[in-house]
């Protein structure tokens, strides 16, 4: 089980590092298009771990409404917030503000 979650990590680092600045992506929506049956969960853990790899955004990951769950994975309980609003991304009561405006879809992006 090691090795199949060190590479289904790295997969959902490789969407993850496509998202770009300004832009969020869902749980799900990662899930989803990397096609694992295991969900939006596992994307979460995968977040989870990813607070020590500079080059995985993971602030850029929220839950299917925009809500900022993973918020308390980071090194402070602001931190996931503060990144998004660093990068132009209004945020209130810990929900993206015009979330269906910023909602970036890897199946449109990146294609199959």
């Amino acid at each position: 089980m090691g090795d199949e979650k060190v590479n289904y990590f790295d997969l959902v680092y490789q969407v993850v590092r496509e998202i770009p600045a300004g832009r969020v992506c869902t749980y799900g929506t990662i899930a989803h298009y990397l096609g694992l049956k295991r969900g939006a969960r596992m994307v979460g853990y995968a977040m989870n771990a990813a607070h020590t790899l500079p080059d995985v955004p993971a602030h850029r990951v929220v839950n299917r409404i925009g809500v900022l769950t993973g918020k308390h994975h980071f090194q402070t309980p602001t931190l996931m917030q503060e990144l998004l609003e660093a990068e132009g991304i209004v945020v209130k009561n810990d929900k993206v503000q015009n979330f269906d405006k910023l909602f970036w879809d890897p199946e449109k992006e990146l294609g199959f």
